[in-house]
């Protein structure tokens, strides 16, 4: 399996996906990562806090660009080179976020600028930036 190439990609082209964030998914990253922060994993702490309950770690989120960049736009082969990130909302358990990429730049005829957008079912922005690849040979 085999990703586009710099030829096949033009300005414009778009890739998402959309995954609903359940507390296991949490807990799976929290675990990989030693993340424990209680903003994520206490909810009496949490309730406490400016969003008065458990939200998913930012970097979650953001993982799911990594997984359309890798898989559709460009696609398996894709090196990631770089991440500008924006948080702007929280994720909660049960949200469905959509991560959705488009292609903004390409770079010297070897390297993408792509615009990364995090919404939530309500469509709401949550993270947005721009991520750096470079798509398989």
């Amino acid at each position: 399996m085999k990703g586009k190439t710099i030829n096949e990609i033009k300005i414009g082209d778009k890739a998402s996906i959309a995954r609903t964030i359940s507390e296991s998914d949490v807990y799976l990253y929290a675990g990989l990562t030693g993340d424990l922060n209680p903003a994520h994993m206490n909810e009496e702490v949490a309730k406490s806090s400016v969003f008065k309950g458990r939200i998913a770690h930012g970097m979650l989120t953001a993982g799911l660009i990594s997984a359309v960049l890798g898989m559709y736009l460009p696609g398996p082969g894709t090196i990631y080179i770089g991440q500008e990130l924006k948080f702007t909302a929280p994720v909660r358990f049960g949200d469905t976020i959509t991560a959705e990429v488009e292609v903004v730049e390409i770079i010297k005829e070897k390297m993408l600028k792509l615009k990364t957008v995090c919404t939530n079912q309500s469509g709401i922005v949550v993270l947005e930036g721009y991520a750096t690849v470079m798509p398989p040979r």
